[in-house]
């Protein structure tokens, strides 16, 4: 049985060829001339040597190109590896040898670290968009849309075969590359999608970075897949946002935590127009309950909580609809998907908020294994079951709560305390914008509380005041001891707080 991921475009094209499946600004690039121009980077990285297999680095920002290279690869039979525009040299040296690349597609503002990684892993072929034509650097991302245009390109894959090996963050240590094959993220894009009825008439404006799991799976293949429309913004800035909601009349907004929250912070909000948002999706992390309130408060728009990894396919659980959702929890799991509670010896937990463990996924949504990584992917699948790492519970109809990330677990005087819990107070204070609590060594109880704040803009509050307003709110050992503010909290690409650089070395 054949099937490649990137039947999704040609599909699209041949059902919606003049509709928009790309906008940045003032240009559009429709179907037709998407499927078009990746069948002209198929036919040249095949021209180049890339085969069936071959794994391509695409280190991109959000702009046309990354779709069109995309389904180009996917098109030649290659397997994509999206890297994260903001790496260094040797980071971008060690995704390019532990994948195995042979070919790199980059951008012009990063070839200077980009061409030292590339040169380092003894990757033969760079091109940069947006780059001189320079033979230390690369070939410039034009010569793989050169030629007289090909025919129709799709190479034969089977459904079980690699399409994009995704690296993790590497927040517990060196990142792995998690394995996702193209009947998964098909599965994914598919179900994903008919959860919240994204239709070809839907805009999805796309703030998140493409080379992440959240938008390269949950927007980019949805939106593609189904003959939807994105709207492309370079990164995320909340007026960015807002003015191209009110230009390009967009209907889906999907983000981090965090993204909301800055949205909130606009202070001329009530000026845009955004009244063609229909729906909004959060996932990446656990959102506090005191933004989704104030969100909804102030859009008039529900949103959509989900749940999931880049080892997942970025969704496992979502709230299906407004009507059918419980506000706080991350939803049930998407059909198809199995979601148990384990305890510390591996048997599932029943229902209940003292019923804490690991969540473990199975299904088609989760990846084959770690690229290159035969124990890490043992470890990973112990007992049959992918281990995410975070700790959750069900309630009593169904629906998955997260608690926190197990390493972010803080043992204080022998109790547990859950940093999101905590958290969940703090930011129910109103003077408060960001939170993150941690846990910091201490000599008595080994671990205490310790909450890093960011304040809203023209408000301030004390340690003391604010240690006494979560003291009043949860159990004697879960308050901060010690409080820290802070103007900004240390994100990555997509707006996650990195309580790694939080933490005391």
């Amino acid at each position: 049985m054949d099937f490649n991921l990137a039947v999704a475009l040609a599909e699209s094209a041949r059902r919606v060829p003049d509709k928009p499946a790309v906008i940045l600004g003032e240009a559009k690039v429709s179907y037709a001339e998407l499927d078009a121009l990746s069948d002209r980077v198929a036919a040249n990285l095949t021209a180049a040597g890339v085969g069936a297999g071959d794994r391509v680095g695409l280190q991109l920002p959000n702009i046309p190109q990354f779709v069109v290279a995309y389904f180009g690869i996917l098109k030649a039979g290659g397997v994509v590896v999206p890297m994260n525009v903001l790496l260094k040299a040797p980071e971008i040296e060690f995704v390019l040898r532990d994948s195995g690349a042979r070919t790199l597609i980059t951008f012009g503002m990063f070839i200077e670290e980009a061409a030292k990684a590339a040169a380092a892993a003894g990757v033969p072929a760079t091109y940069v968009v947006g780059g001189a034509d320079d033979a230390d650097s690369g070939l410039p991302f034009d010569a793989l849309l050169a030629g007289d245009q090909p025919g129709p390109q799709l190479t034969a894959t089977s459904p079980a075969d690699p399409a994009v090996i995704i690296y993790t963050s590497g927040t517990t240590g060196v990142p792995k590359g998690a394995v996702l094959s193209h009947f998964t993220l098909y599965m994914n894009a598919h179900i994903s999608g008919s959860l919240f009825e994204f239709a070809d008439d839907d805009v999805v404006v796309v703030a998140l970075p493409l080379f992440h799991i959240f938008a390269l799976s949950s927007i980019m293949n949805i939106c593609t897949l189904v003959g939807g429309t994105m709207t492309l913004v370079a990164r995320f800035e909340p007026t960015a946002v807002l003015e191209t909601i009110q230009r390009d009349r967009v209907t889906i907004f999907e983000g981090v935590p965090t993204m909301y929250v800055g949205l909130l912070s606009v202070p001329n909000l009530d000026d845009y127009d955004l009244s063609s948002l229909r729906v909004a999706v959060s996932g990446g992390a656990p959102i506090p309950g005191e933004v989704i309130d104030s969100f909804e408060r102030r859009f008039g728009v529900v949103i959509l909580e989900g749940y999931g990894l880049s080892e997942t396919s970025s969704t496992t659980t979502f709230n299906i609809s407004a009507a059918e959702r419980k506000v706080y929890s991350v939803g049930k799991p998407i059909w198809s998907v199995s979601v148990q509670i384990w305890d510390s010896d591996g048997k599932p937990l029943p229902p209940g908020p003292d019923n804490v463990g690991e969540i473990v996924v199975r299904g088609p949504n989760v990846m084959t294994g770690y690229h290159n990584n035969p124990a890490a992917t043992a470890e990973a699948f112990a007992g049959g079951w992918f281990h995410t790492g975070d700790l959750g519970y069900y309630d009593a109809d169904g629906f998955l709560f997260i608690v926190d990330r197990i390493k972010d677990m803080i043992i204080r005087g022998g109790y547990n305390v859950y940093p999101r819990e905590v958290e969940e107070v703090i930011y129910a204070h109103p003077a408060v914008a960001e939170a993150a609590v941690i846990g910091v060594p201490d000599e008595r109880l080994g671990e205490e509380v310790h909450a890093i704040v960011v304040t809203k803009a023209g408000q301030t509050v004390s340690a003391a005041e604010l240690t006494e307003f979560v003291k009043a709110r949860v159990a004697a050992y879960k308050y901060p001891r010690t409080v820290e503010f802070r103007d900004s909290l240390p994100k990555n690409a997509t707006g996650k707080i990195l309580k790694k650089e939080l933490r005391p070395s």
